[in-house]
């Protein structure tokens, strides 16, 4: 299984710029923008070297899915998505932070917990939990968005005295992100998932804040199966999940964490084909729809066509 789309390298007529991240391309026209998202998976802040056939499908269709389900709370940059891989809309100006949310104690919180801290982003977490135990409330935990290397924790306090977002646009950003993440709660809970924790881009676009990138997909969310959950959790078993933690957590048992000095360990192609899997899984539990895969036969080809007549 050696299909996916692991680069591109486009010229389109009035193209001003071009971007590459950890998973999308993004080819900039002005004030506008395609992005394409290719099959790269990246954990732990760094890129794997095989790409996920249909991976960057999944994401593109998600991420169209729930924003358009969530425009009513928040406007966002997108104006057309011509293929399965390609969104074209506003080229917005990021604010440096990712808004991340927490429903549950898992995942990165619950290494910083289990580890002895109790505060997390300056919010104090709850003496006495144990892993995948539901918070009192929603905790937001904020990250620096880095053009390179890791994301960082950091707190409101901290944002605001670096002065990374003023202190009016940054409390309209923990509202957007407390709305959203109540909206992706109650799709997760229709679909018989629990939306455990997720991140939220924004930024401007004449002074107007806009959601931007990609919203509620198992690249920047974890969800658990509703059904198992307390059962799983009065047991203290792993839950049942739908998100990348299980790639993460193959890597953790490869001993790779993306620290310094650590080797990526080759994929086998077994778990490159399960992985594939694993993301039309959740593509089809969270968006109730079967998943159509848009195969690779002249994909690049075809996606190049797509932007193209958009833009020139």
């Amino acid at each position: 299984m050696s299909q996916g789309i692991i680069s591109t390298d486009f010229q389109f007529n009035g193209q001003t710029g071009k971007y590459t991240g950890k998973v999308r391309e993004v080819y900039e026209f002005g004030d506008k923008l395609a992005m394409i998202a290719t099959d790269r998976i990246s954990a732990f802040d760094v890129v794997l070297p095989k790409p996920i056939p249909y991976k960057g499908q999944v994401l593109n269709q998600l991420a169209a899915k729930f924003l358009n389900a969530t425009s009513d709370i928040i406007p966002n940059w997108v104006e057309k998505t011509p293929h399965p891989n390609v969104t074209f809309g506003k080229r917005c100006d990021p604010f440096k932070v990712e808004m991340v949310i927490r429903g549950y104690l898992t995942g990165h919180a619950w290494r910083e917990y289990r580890d002895g801290k109790r505060i997390l982003c300056g919010v104090p977490m709850p003496e006495g939990m144990k892993e995948n135990e539901k918070f009192p409330k929603p905790i937001i935990t904020p990250t620096t968005k880095a053009d390179e290397g890791h994301d960082e924790d950091i707190s409101r306090e901290e944002i605001l005295k670096q002065g990374i977002v003023a202190e009016e646009d940054y409390l309209k950003l923990e509202d957007y992100t407390r709305k959203l993440f109540k909206r992706g709660t109650e799709i997760a809970a229709e679909r018989g998932l629990i939306l455990v924790d997720t991140k939220y881009e924004f930024g401007k676009y004449n002074g107007q804040i806009y959601l931007i990138d990609e919203v509620h997909t198992p690249d920047s969310s974890r969800y658990f199966y509703a059904d198992p959950y307390e059962e799983l959790l009065k047991n203290n078993e792993p839950q049942k999940q739908l998100s990348k933690e299980f790639v993460r957590q193959w890597l953790i048992s490869e001993g790779f964490q993306g620290k310094e000095g650590q080797q990526i360990p080759e994929i086998p192609e077994e778990r490159v084909a399960l992985i594939s899997d694993r993301y039309i899984e959740l593509y089809e539990n969270i968006s109730g729809e079967k998943f159509v895969k848009d195969e690779y036969s002249d994909k690049l080809a075809r996606i190049k066509e797509e932007i193209a007549q958009i833009v020139e």
